[in-house]
């Protein structure tokens, strides 16, 4: 396993959502922490949570995750600033609204460059630094969206299971290797984030009612706090699971994945669709996001 009391975290996506809950919950549980995010001012008003409540080393780095020399510059600086860092926690995410045909290829790009290629880029940047750790671990945010993959979600959904693909090998290039490092992916279902909210629309889906309507479906459909989701991942950490799904929700679509491979839509795509349809106007075409936290883009 790999204790928390005394580990270093460096954690993307920390000002916000599960990655609030996350570094709230890893300092109390006396770790200290590299956090890296977008929004600089949501970064001090946690980090004056923090230090206000405890002793913890916690330092700020304001990073795009999509930009891959300022993931380099983030793992050189956090592990520069906590020589002992043996966590990695890749967090940061975004989300796109819009059918394929509703999505132009610069934007699915946009989206798999953060949620995909930030994922692989912090986690090369970061594993010499976690490899020389006695103990160690990375933690991969997938989604149930990378289990399965509704219509309206073909970007999200090719970012999520390229996560879950690259995390399964590379956990199990590690433990042939005889590493350290353990590999963790997770898969949240509904969680209560504003990754919705803060979704990108794609240029062809010009139905607002439509937008308007999936986010606030998908809102109250979100039923799992981010802490919950946070004290499920350090269980995760702590038990050395390889990977963990979180919320009920999750669970249920996860089981029926595998007992109907081939099918699962036909048991709950019509559930599916009225859910994320107006019912009167706002358009046909399914969309929906799943509530998960994010690098808070917009």
């Amino acid at each position: 396993m790999t204790a928390i009391p005394g580990a270093a975290v460096a954690l993307t996506g920390a000002a916000s959502g599960i990655g609030r809950a996350l570094a709230l919950e890893l300092a109390a549980r006396g770790a200290d922490l590299a956090l890296a995010d977008r929004d600089e001012a949501g970064l001090r008003t946690l980090a004056g949570e923090i230090t206000g409540k405890r002793k913890t080393n916690v330092t700020l780095h304001r990073i795009d995750v999509g930009n891959a020399e300022e993931i380099e510059a983030f793992a050189q600086a956090a592990t520069t600033a906590h020589p002992a860092l043996n966590i990695l926690i890749n967090n940061a995410g975004v989300a796109l609204l819009g059918q394929f045909g509703e999505i132009d290829q610069a934007e699915m790009e946009w989206l798999i460059n953060i949620n995909f290629w930030g994922v692989v880029r912090a986690t090369r940047a970061f594993l010499p630094q976690l490899s020389r750790q006695k103990q160690a671990h990375i933690v991969n945010l997938s989604s149930i969206f990378g289990i399965i993959a509704p219509p309206g979600q073909t970007a999200y959904c090719a970012s999520k299971f390229a996560v879950r693909g690259f995390s399964e090998s590379l956990r199990h290039e590690l433990k042939a290797a005889g590493s350290p490092v353990r590999l963790l992916v997770v898969h949240p279902g509904g969680i209560a984030t504003n990754i919705a909210r803060n979704a990108r629309t794609g240029f062809g889906m010009t139905d607002n009612a439509r937008r308007v309507h999936m986010i606030e479906r998908f809102d109250h459909a979100a039923k799992t706090t981010p802490e919950t989701a946070a004290l499920r991942i350090i269980e995760g950490i702590e038990s050395n699971r390889p990977r963990v799904l979180i919320g009920g929700d999750a669970r249920f679509l996860d089981i029926l994945q595998r007992l109907k491979p081939g099918k699962y839509w036909s048991v709950i795509g019509r559930q599916y669709q009225k859910m994320i349809e107006p019912k009167e106007g706002g358009g046909t075409g399914p969309g929906g996001i799943e509530q998960k936290s994010g690098q808070g883009r917009s």
